[in-house]
């Protein structure tokens, strides 16, 4: 190996010069955001679902009356138009 080489590839790698930048005076910059329409109608969709009630009492309590008192009657013909309106539903 040649010293001379390595003296050259040494001075290939030195900085050419540095340059000193001044500062534009003191101008200080905020940061700023902005929200997209998508994510403000999230949040207010979010906030809606948040208001709502979890439960519906009034349905409940029918039912509870109903399944109590022995009116809730659901017909047969009900169930299997469920199942498969269910079961075609779910395949693809």
């Amino acid at each position: 190996m040649r010293v001379d080489a390595l003296n050259h590839v040494s001075q290939i790698y030195q900085p050419a010069g540095t340059k000193k930048v001044s500062k534009a005076g003191n101008v200080k910059k905020q940061d700023a955001y902005e929200i997209s329409q998508s994510a403000k109608d999230y949040q207010t969709a979010k906030k809606a679902v948040a208001e709502a009630e979890d439960v519906r009492e009034d349905k409940i309590a029918y039912y509870k009356d109903a399944l109590a008192s022995g009116t809730y009657n659901v017909s047969s013909q009900e169930i299997a138009e469920k199942i498969v309106s269910k079961y075609f539903d779910f395949q693809i």
